[in-house]
């Protein structure tokens, strides 16, 4: 990845990362100078499978796949971390080589904090442990839900959640068409569902003949929201 010429600014930062906002600016002024900035190329990788974790992260810009490699070679998808979001404090905190694997999608910007000084700002301020048990509990949280959705809804279910996640209202009788942008290729969307590339593909070509979605490379047109939300019932 190419540098920007443009300083970071690391105190605005970490007052708008919700993990680190309700510290004092004194605070943030000790905890950036235990964190580093990594910028990485897409395919580079953060971790991997063994590796001991001594720091978690914060992904700025761009996205984190976390994995894990099968037997035969092929691959698991566990999450794709988000700008805000942070992985691998678990591991960290645990002092575990890494369980999983963790790559970059795109060209990406990760804010490392290093274990070090986690450890010494909950001897300062123990309120900081719970925001990230908070945080850790909240993926637990998702990952348990993903589980029960792999078990309890079909294949079909499970894509038209994913093309539903940020629809708050589904009842809404707005006849607007919403356009979802898939963040990744669709065989990365499709292992993080638990399906496989071809069904992932054949599901989504049925809904477009049924006339629910239109489908334009990675931007998906959702035409009807209601419709679709009882079409997976079904």
């Amino acid at each position: 990845m190419k540098s920007n010429n443009e300083p970071f600014d690391m105190q605005h930062y970490l007052s708008v990362i919700p993990l680190f906002s309700s510290l004092s600016d004194a605070e943030r002024t000790t905890l950036s100078a235990g964190c580093q900035l990594k910028r990485l190329s897409r395919g580079d990788m953060v971790l991997r499978t063994g590796e001991l974790c001594d720091a978690f992260y914060v992904v700025i810009l761009g996205q984190v796949k976390l994995y894990v490699a099968t037997p035969n070679g092929q691959e698991k998808v566990i999450e794709i971390v988000s700008p805000g979001r942070s992985f691998a404090e678990a591991m960290m905190f645990l002092e575990i080589p890494a369980i999983l694997n963790a790559q970059s999608l795109t060209d990406t910007l990760l804010l490392c904090v290093s274990k070090k000084t986690v450890f010494s700002e909950i001897s300062q301020d123990p309120r900081f442990a719970l925001r990230m048990l908070a945080g850790i509990s909240k993926r637990l949280h998702g990952l348990v839900q993903d589980v029960e959705g792999y078990a309890l809804h079909s294949g079909m279910q499970r894509l038209i959640g994913y093309l539903l996640r940020d629809v708050e209202d589904v009842d809404a009788r707005s006849p607007g068409v919403i356009t979802v942008s898939l963040p990744v290729s669709k065989a990365t969307i499709a292992s993080r569902l638990s399906l496989t590339p071809e069904y992932f593909s054949r599901v989504l070509h049925e809904l477009e003949e049924e006339g629910l979605i239109g489908i334009e490379k990675r931007e998906i047109r959702i035409l009807d929201v209601q419709r679709l939300a009882n079409y997976g019932s079904h």
